[in-house]
């Protein structure tokens, strides 16, 4: 499995948005994560700015949103979806992207339980509880 650093988690999306823009030849994964950038231009001068903001620390209990842990999100989603993993993940989009009549707002229901259970991951020393994820989608 691929763990990349923050450094270079963000630097891959700095990257991939740059080549999107200046339509140089992007791999699977680089298209989609420039997909979601698009959806994003709150982002977008953050990530055309970098050396202002590849460095910075995000501080939630400030209220700062930090625009590389979303993407990535987004990003983790984009790939679960392609899979139908962890399994329903899917039909729980579709039901999502359905009620609320639009793809960004359902996407952002998803990252919102995956970073929920990421949380609770880290605050617990396991693993992701697909069971856990799952249940909060069901919730939305």
């Amino acid at each position: 499995m691929f763990t990349p650093s923050r450094d270079e988690a963000r630097r891959f999306l700095i990257d991939a948005w740059r080549k999107y823009r200046a339509r140089e030849p992007l791999s699977a994964l680089e298209q989609t994560a420039a997909q979601l950038i698009a959806m994003h231009p709150e982002y977008h001068p953050v990530l055309e700015t970098p050396d202002a903001h590849i460095d910075r620390d995000y501080r939630p209990e400030q209220g700062d949103v930090n625009p590389f842990l979303h993407l990535s999100l987004h990003l983790a989603v984009a790939e679960q979806l392609a899979i139908d993993q962890p399994p329903g993940i899917a039909a729980h989009y579709a039901r999502l992207r359905d009620a609320r009549g639009d793809v960004h707002e359902a996407l952002h229901a998803i990252v919102e339980c995956l970073g929920e259970v990421i949380w609770q991951a880290q605050r617990s020393g396991a693993g992701p509880d697909a069971a856990a994820y799952l249940a909060c989608l069901e919730r939305r």
